[in-house]
Formats: C-alpha cells, sequence, structure tokens
C-alpha cells in the first residue's frame, strides 16, 4: 500500500506536467486561416484581415480602402505599414503595401 502512493503521485504529477502544454494550446484563438483573395467583398475582407476598413475615395462599389494593423503602443510610432484595398463593382481587385516591413 505505501509503494502505491507513490506511484499513483507519480503518475498524477507526469499528467498534470505532460498535459498543461496541450491544455494551454487548445485554450489559444486560432491564427486567421482565411488569406486575402481577388473576389472577396470588404467585409469578407476586413474579417480576413482582422481590422476595420476605412474609406479612402471612390464610389460606392468602386472605391478605395484602407487597412492599418493593430498596434498598440506608442502615437508617435511610423504609420507606414498601411494596406490599401482597390474593390471593383464590390469584389476585391488589387491590394497594395505590406504589413511587417520597417523602412530604412
Amino acid at each position: 500500500m505505501q509503494r502505491f502512493i507513490p506511484v499513483v503521485a507519480l503518475v498524477v504529477a507526469l499528467v498534470l506536467v505532460l498535459g498543461l502544454p496541450f491544455a494551454a494550446r487548445a485554450q489559444q484563438p486560432a491564427p486567421n486561416s482565411v488569406p486575402l483573395t481577388f473576389g472577396m467583398t470588404p467585409d469578407q475582407a476586413s474579417q480576413s484581415l482582422g481590422v476595420p476598413l476605412q474609406y479612402v475615395r471612390g464610389t460606392p462599389g468602386n472605391e478605395l480602402l484602407v487597412a492599418l494593423p493593430n498596434v498598440r503602443g506608442s502615437i508617435l510610432s511610423r504609420r507606414s505599414d498601411a494596406l490599401y484595398l482597390q474593390f471593383g463593382k464590390g469584389r476585391l481587385l488589387a491590394w497594395k503595401g505590406d504589413w511587417g516591413t520597417t523602412p530604412p
């Protein structure tokens, strides 16, 4: 009986140690797995990027919208990482810009 208790304690400890990383991974939100593709609507593109789109110019359905990444921190940081999206007839025709690059 006395040998049984340490073995059970060891098994419980191993389950906890090995199981915690899996539990933490299961609780993390899934990354956005929908890539930006031609033909998307503005709502689909906004959902794909995870940020709201802001109007720049154009007529309804044929407009240029901009997506700015969520950058938390100083208001003095440079914001040269906008992604411009061109829509025609309500569908994504083109985009220009690159998120995550820092100009020299």
